[in-house]
């Protein structure tokens, strides 16, 4: 059976990062990229406002929602608001490393359990009908990359997960912080290969230290997809070229500046509602790359931006100091 080409390029879900206005502006750069949302506690989804929490602009799709949690019901329940809310996959996080994650049971500690995340997973499976996917690290601690990763992978399988995505390092929850869990821990590409050939029938995403469009193109020759994390989100010019590269299709605006116009009505309904400009404009600091007028552009949107009765007007000035050029991609 094919594998979905829709998680052939996805942007990884980050804390504080990948909100709603920040997919926005990434979806305005690809129509193919699959989105993520920053991971959400079952907690907080269950208990919480919904509408904040949840919402989203139906210029999404396709769209997941990342999950952290362990109990199986409170999973279920959960993944059946994500789905009712409608999103288009529910992901469960087996690879955040921060000690508040450890302390609540979620995240890549469940690594050592993976009897209870195929539990959770079961569950999330009897009570949606969307894909109910796993988002893990190769191993954690003293683990045994070849037992963890395998031990895992083939219990959520098991259990009915329809993919993996694997950041390909261990995170090491003992001695190091989360930003350095996503440096120190070596990569290890080649072991998230094997798990591909292991499970050929099980579509893999990887996920770890991917710098652009062009590095993740030789991924594809092992694994079904490819994740980016912090070279989406810290440079998203690079994300104009995802659908030209890896779908065959034209990027929806042929520059930088053309999508930043294009987020014009959606800024504008935003501000009306009561949202801050630079809530939004913060995800934009790093739109340009090598064009003459992009540091005046940041300089611009940090020190007016910020302002409480920021306007549209900022962004169009700072875009006016910005060549209009399409921009180089890769």
């Amino acid at each position: 059976m094919p594998i979905d080409q829709s998680f052939r390029f996805s942007v990884a879900p980050m804390m504080d990062w990948t909100d709603r206005h920040c997919r926005v502006f990434h979806r305005r750069l690809s129509r193919r990229a699959r989105l993520y949302s920053e991971m959400l506690t079952t907690g907080a989804v269950i208990h919480g406002d919904r509408q904040r929490l949840l919402g989203f602009d139906a210029s999404e799709h396709p769209l997941a929602l990342q999950l952290g949690g362990s109990d199986s019901a409170d999973l279920a329940t959960a993944a059946k608001i994500g789905e009712d809310f409608g999103y288009d996959e529910i992901n469960l996080n087996v690879g955040c490393p921060s000690d508040r994650v450890k302390d609540g049971r979620f995240g890549a500690c469940l690594m050592a359990e993976p009897a209870l995340v195929a539990e959770g997973i079961a569950a999330m499976k009897r009570a949606v009908s969307v894909p109910v996917t796993v988002k893990c690290r190769i191993g954690i601690d003293d683990q045994d990359p070849e037992l963890a990763l395998d031990s895992l992978a083939r219990a959520v399988v098991a259990a009915g997960a329809d993919l993996l995505v694997v950041h390909a390092r261990k995170a090491w929850l003992n001695g190091l912080s989360p930003k350095e869990n996503r440096d120190v821990p070596p990569l290890d590409y080649d072991r998230v290969y094997r798990l591909k050939a292991a499970l050929p029938a099980v579509p893999i995403v990887i996920n770890g230290g991917i710098a652009g469009i062009a590095e993740a193109k030789p991924h594809l020759g092992h694994v079904d997809g490819v994740m980016l994390g912090r070279a989406a989100y810290q440079e998203p010019w690079r994300l104009l070229a995802v659908d030209p590269e890896l779908f065959g299709e034209p990027a929806p605006y042929p520059s930088m500046t053309a999508a930043l116009q294009a987020m014009t009505p959606y800024i504008e309904a935003q501000l009306a509602q009561g949202t801050r400009l630079h809530s939004i404009t913060r995800h934009f600091v790093g739109a340009y790359h090598g064009v003459p007028g992009a540091r005046a552009f940041r300089r611009h949107l940090a020190e007016q931006g910020v302002k409480p009765d920021a306007g549209i007007d900022v962004l169009r000035e700072a875009i006016a100091r910005v060549e209009d050029r399409v921009v180089e991609v890769a």
